[in-house]
This record gives C-alpha cells, sequence and structure tokens, in this order.
C-alpha cells in the first residue's frame, strides 16, 4: 500500500516536471494578471473569429465607438496615425462600431471592414458592431460608463485605459486624435509602467 501512494506521488511530481501544472498554473497567472476590465471576448470586425481583449494587457488602449457616417468618421484617419506613431511604444487602438446614433453605422461586419480600409487604411483592431450606450450597450462600455461615469453621447467618443488596466480618461467626440490634450493623455500613459 505504501509503494503504490509513494509511486503515485512520485507519478504526479514526474508530471509536474513534465510541464503539466505549470501550464495550468501559468494559465492562471495569465488570467489573474489581466485586468478585469480586459477579460473579455469580441468578435473581430473582419472575419468574426472571437478574440480575447487579455491579448492587449500591459498596452495602453484607446478604446472608440465609431461610425462609416458622421460627421466625425475623418477621425479614423487620425486614429489610425495615432496607431502607426505609438504602436511600437505600446499603445493599441480599439475600434467598436455601434449604429447607436444617427443610425449612422447601418452596414453588416464585411463592409464596415472594407470602408475602414478603403477609405482611411484602417488597421488597428476592430471588433463587430455592438450597442454602446444605454441598458443594453455591451459589458466594456459598461465597465468604462461605470468608472467614468461618462457615456458616450456621440459617435467617436475615447475612453483611455493605461497599461494597469485602469480607465484614467474620458474624451467626447470633439476631442480629435491629434487634440493635444488626447496625444498628452497617450504619452503620460505610455510612459508609466504597469
Amino acid at each position: 500500500m505504501k509503494l503504490r501512494h509513494i509511486l503515485s506521488v512520485t507519478g504526479f511530481l514526474g508530471l509536474t516536471t513534465l510541464g503539466c501544472l505549470p501550464v495550468a498554473m501559468a494559465q492562471t497567472a495569465t488570467a489573474a494578471a489581466c485586468p478585469a476590465i480586459l477579460q473579455q471576448q469580441f468578435n473581430r470586425l473582419q472575419d468574426e473569429v472571437p478574440q480575447n481583449l487579455c491579448q492587449y494587457s500591459g498596452k495602453v488602449a484607446l478604446i472608440v465607438n465609431t461610425a462609416s457616417y458622421c460627421g466625425f468618421t475623418n477621425q479614423y484617419e487620425g486614429l489610425e496615425a495615432l496607431y502607426a506613431q505609438y504602436q511600437s511604444k505600446g499603445l493599441v487602438v480599439l475600434g467598436f462600431p455601434s449604429n447607436d446614433f444617427g443610425k449612422q453605422e447601418p452596414g453588416n461586419a464585411k463592409e464596415i471592414a472594407d470602408f475602414c480600409f478603403n477609405t482611411y487604411g484602417v488597421k488597428f483592431p476592430m471588433f463587430s458592431k455592438s450597442v454602446v450606450s444605454g441598458p443594453n450597450r455591451n459589458p466594456l462600455y459598461a465597465s468604462l460608463v461605470k468608472a467614468t461615469g461618462q457615456s458616450p453621447r456621440w459617435n467617436f467618443h475615447k475612453y483611455l485605459i493605461d497599461r494597469s488596466g485602469k480607465v484614467v480618461a474620458s474624451f467626447v467626440s470633439e476631442v480629435t486624435p491629434s487634440d493635444p490634450k488626447l496625444v498628452s493623455a497617450i504619452e503620460k500613459a505610455l510612459s508609466q509602467k504597469p
């Protein structure tokens, strides 16, 4: 009986040395390292493949609700410029198309993706169309509104999340991607370690 117990413990330890437990522990550690606000999944706009937002842990995230037929739609160009300029320093821009305001995003995922890329050369991550305002807003936006007390009043409202997952700023639609207030907030967040 004691020999069987010793063998089962040895077998257990053998599994540990083969990496079975460290993998499970690493997965738990990764989930724990991901801020609560990013522990969510959305379908990628281009192909509807589910994406876990935890892949952006440790980055500064600028989250924007977008629309293709809005007076602010030309902000796509500035958002892409910000992404190109600061991506290597840890910035990610995350776009969430929404038809909440003035029915300015009527298209399906393919139409939206084609418009964004063909018209503005958008390469930053975009997700499937969802609700960002009101009682049925998606869970990410529910968290953003709870953290800031500010709900998007129109398309191209911007939220800034620092490397540790804390929502540090909210900017109304009229604040353009090149606005010194927004750029300064992004640079400050990028300069801080998680």
